[in-house]
């Protein structure tokens, strides 16, 4: 696939995004019946919903590549796709039930281990994030479109990590003092990855969690931007794992976090 037709894909898919956004404001709304699942994390009529828009429109834009979605995947079936796309449809299914605005939408197509497109939904603060390849990162905002590059925008000398918990462990803590990082800010979902792509915070790191449609959208949105992306023993991210777990991982917003 040419870089063109990554590119018409993934403007393809906008709207889409855009309506599914809306869809699960509207949803949440009216009141959301929610059930457990069986690895005892929600799920919303908002979730499936929003997966079943998502999933129709990639169908029609590439009907020949399979799609993994964390509403409908087998996870006894194991992965041996090299081409695959990776369906996050609500990523924080907490916050969107609690009525918080870092829930995100996330789809990312798969090429050989690399999350090539990336597409990001953060409906609740008016803002979408896309990629397509290197150097081609966008976020959309109040109806402008801009290109992203992980410039900094916290002041010289500070530097700001995020954390999905409100205490990171010691091994986190540790690492982030190599960056003589400053302050560290909570912050839920794959929107840590795509405000790290826009240069508003500076580096994230986490031991292993969570599965690869929980990066994947948001890890192509930030490395296209230009962050770099490793585990902690700085060895490459990578997708397409049979059971689909993520490792550790490192995302900084440049070599030198304080330029």
């Amino acid at each position: 696939m040419n870089s063109n037709e990554l590119k018409i894909i993934s403007v393809n898919l906008i709207d889409t995004f855009n309506d599914a956004g809306r869809i699960s404001i509207d949803l949440y709304k009216k009141g959301l019946n929610i059930e457990i699942k069986e690895d005892k994390s929600p799920v919303s009529n908002g979730d499936l919903k929003v997966n079943e828009l998502i999933t129709k429109k990639i169908k029609e834009l590439t009907p020949n590549i399979p799609i993994v979605s964390e509403e409908t995947v087998d996870l006894d079936k194991k992965n041996k796709a090299k081409v695959f796309w990776l369906l996050d449809p609500i990523d924080g299914t907490k916050e969107y039930i609690a009525g918080k605005d870092e829930y995100t939408i996330n789809a990312a197509l798969i090429i050989n281990t690399v999350p090539v497109i990336g597409i990001v939904g953060a409906p609740k603060k008016n803002r979408l994030f896309y990629t397509y390849g290197p150097g081609e990162s966008y976020l959309i905002e109040n109806g402008n479109t801009q290109k992203i590059s992980c410039k900094k925008k916290q002041p010289k000398g500070k530097i700001v990590a995020l954390s999905s918990v409100i205490k990171p462990s010691d091994i986190i803590l540790n690492k982030l003092k190599e960056f003589n990082v400053s302050s560290i800010v909570k912050m839920a979902s794959s929107y840590k990855f795509c405000v790290i792509a826009t240069g508003e915070y500076d580096i994230y790191a986490a031991k292993e969690r969570a599965n690869e449609w929980d990066y994947a959208a948001g890890h192509a949105v930030a490395q296209n931007a230009g962050a770099i992306i490793k585990t902690l023993d700085e060895k490459p991210f990578l997708y397409g794992k049979e059971d689909y777990r993520n490792p550790s991982i490192l995302i900084k917003r440049s070599e030198n976090l304080d330029d």
